[in-house]
């Protein structure tokens, strides 16, 4: 079976969730193979809006119904969570809009607000919100990112162009992290 033909067949679940358990690299794969034509972009971009809504659904739930399971305490115990409890409670509407576009926040946030007092109804309607912006987005970039790389380099194969665009996701990746990393030593300084 070709790559072409799994992706025809099961490109928009895994779109759905890697959207769910990993982020923006699915999305933004998601788009690069709708630009070449294997998958329709509005099915790509929705595939991933709803697994990015269903990822996040599930961790607002385990924190609120499931806070004694090891897996969620461990995830309570992160430092990640003193910052994610202090803009949370800054910034509860604007928080809940926005976690999921900051770095090494996406999944921890929806642990703590399933443990606060915000109601299931409002993050439902703040988690759609946000995970259609997400979802649209990366998947626009990707397919930007598959359109700029063939007018640059020509009409490359699927493998080629799928390891091009991980790259350059794991690119964005790392510098994102980098920044993460110095940001908080230059406050300490």
């Amino acid at each position: 079976m070709s790559i072409e033909l799994l992706i025809e067949n099961y490109g928009l679940l895994a779109i759905f969730l890697g959207a769910a358990f990993e982020g923006e690299t699915a999305a933004f794969l998601g788009g690069v193979v709708a630009h070449r034509g294997l998958l329709n972009y509005w099915a790509a971009a929705s595939a991933a809006t709803a697994g990015s809504f269903a990822g996040d659904q599930f961790w607002f739930f385990a924190g609120r119904y499931a806070a004694r399971w090891s897996l969620v305490r461990g995830l309570l115990e992160r430092r990640a969570l003193a910052r994610v409890t202090r803009l949370l409670e800054t910034y509860p509407t604007g928080f809940i809009l926005a976690f999921r576009f900051l770095v090494g926040l996406r999944t921890i946030s929806p642990v703590v607000i399933g443990t606060t007092r915000i109601s299931t109804g409002k993050f439902v309607v703040l988690n759609a919100v946000a995970a259609l912006a997400w979802g649209q987005l990366f998947t626009a970039l990707g397919y930007l990112f598959g359109h700029g790389i063939q007018q640059t380099l020509g009409h490359l194969p699927l493998h080629r162009h799928l390891l091009i665009a991980v790259g350059a996701a794991a690119i964005v990746a790392a510098a994102a992290l980098a920044l993460r990393k110095m940001r908080p030593s230059a406050g300490h300084s």
